[in-house]
């Protein structure tokens, strides 16, 4: 067996359509929150968001303090600290506006505390721009700088959002409108026989719905990327795909790097060998569906079917990116376990039972069984049904344990 890798630098490719689309299938529902501006969210949740690192402990501070607010229908007060909203410039800046941007128009939160410091290059003032339209029930504004006690304002502030997000109620939503962000880490060589065409098959199943599925870790596409390519619906797609593939792999050389080093230790030693081995694995999360969207970093999905978003295989990076382009819930398969969380619901699948009944807290889903006594359909029809369970109010592993990460995708200098 030759398991050198063959990949190189930037390649030309060729369209060879694929016509074959899954077919509809019959309605399918769950119990969520339709907001004021008619997009839907399956938690209800009250989320501090800092436009820079300085004010991370203020905010981390505000959630601990404010948990008495967390009561009715409002599910949860989370902050998100980052590192970053100031000594940005290019791409990064503009990364992070975009991100903070599309968080705040996050439908899973009800409410939303947008915290600044001031001084920072992504202040609030400037951040308007890229919010663009807004409820004033549902956003607030703080900058500290400009207030004597930072802390009682934003409390008063917090109960404004808890009352109004306590107004909201679950009813049932169609699951064409659910949009779900599939990701791999931690990944095995079981993971491309089990958990990530599981993954494929309920991406069709939701597909076949009307839903949406995003996927991502453009790094982890490369040796399989035409498996993707010619399953474009249209040859403007398929110069997109071209685009988000090449584009990453000049980003991987003008930092002077290789694009196939990438299988982590843990990846090896659970028999993973080349990239193109993970990349094969990694595209088996698509399924059979044609692709219909191909997005930039922090760009919201716009259409429904099967997406592809630009992002790294870093997990708390893509996951996040996952999150803010619109994703409800994000679908992490594992062969090793990982317990990180995302801004979203984040359902950790295994790819074996060794690691489902070793890691039981940290793993929602069991894709093992598939080669146990279960069939790939019927794996895919189970997952399907807990999904729909988690967008009904059930909290996935890592919400138990109060676990909610994000991470902003960073490429230049700081300052």
């Amino acid at each position: 067996h030759n398991v050198k890798t063959g990949l190189g630098d930037v390649l030309s490719y060729t369209y060879e359509p694929a016509n074959m689309d899954v077919e509809p299938t019959e309605h399918a529902y769950f119990q969520g929150y339709r907001r004021a501006d008619g997009k839907v969210g399956v938690r209800n949740e009250i989320w501090i968001i800092p436009t820079v690192g300085c004010v991370n402990s203020i905010a981390k501070a505000l959630e601990a303090r404010a948990r008495d607010l967390v009561k009715g229908t409002v599910e949860d007060i989370i902050a998100f600290p980052h590192p970053y909203g100031c000594s940005q410039m290019g791409d990064d800046q503009e990364n992070t506006r975009k991100v903070l941007a599309d968080m705040i128009h996050h439908p899973n939160a009800g409410g939303v505390l947008v915290l600044g410091l001031g001084c920072e290059n992504s202040n609030i003032p400037v951040l308007m721009d890229y919010i663009g339209e807004y409820d004033a029930q549902r956003v607030k504004f703080l900058q500290c700088q400009d207030v004597e006690d930072e802390m009682e304002t934003a409390m008063e502030m917090l109960e404004e959002l808890a009352k109004y997000a306590g107004a909201f109620s679950r009813e049932q939503i169609d699951a064409s409108e659910l949009i779900i962000g599939m990701k791999c880490g931690g990944s095995d060589g079981l993971s491309g026989i089990t958990a990530n065409p599981v993954v494929g098959a309920f991406s069709d199943l939701l597909v076949s719905k009307g839903g949406t599925t995003i996927l991502t870790e453009v790094p982890e596409m490369f040796g399989a990327e035409t498996i993707l390519m010619n399953r474009c619906e249209t040859p403007e797609l398929f110069e997109k795909t071209v685009d988000l593939i090449n584009d990453f792999k000049n980003y991987f050389t003008s930092h002077n790097q290789t694009i196939y080093e990438n299988p982590s230790p843990g990846n090896k030693k659970g028999g993973i060998s080349t990239l193109e081995d993970k990349s094969l694995g990694c595209t088996q999360k698509s399924g059979s569906a044609l692709v219909k969207g191909v997005l930039g970093y922090a760009e919201p999905v716009k259409v429904k079917g099967l997406n592809l978003l630009s992002a790294p295989g870093n997990d708390l990076v893509a996951s996040t990116a996952l999150a803010v382009s619109g994703a409800h819930i994000v679908l992490f398969t594992t062969g090793r376990g990982t317990p990180f969380a995302s801004p979203v619901p984040t359902v950790k699948i295994s790819s074996n039972s060794k690691l489902a009944g070793h890691k039981d807290n940290w793993i929602d889903f069991n894709a093992g069984r598939m080669v146990e006594d279960k069939t790939k359909e019927e794996m895919a029809q189970a997952l399907f049904d807990y999904v729909l369970e988690v967008a009904s109010g059930r909290k996935v592993k890592a919400e138990e344990a109060g676990f909610h990460d994000m991470a902003i995708f960073k490429q230049g200098v700081t300052l």
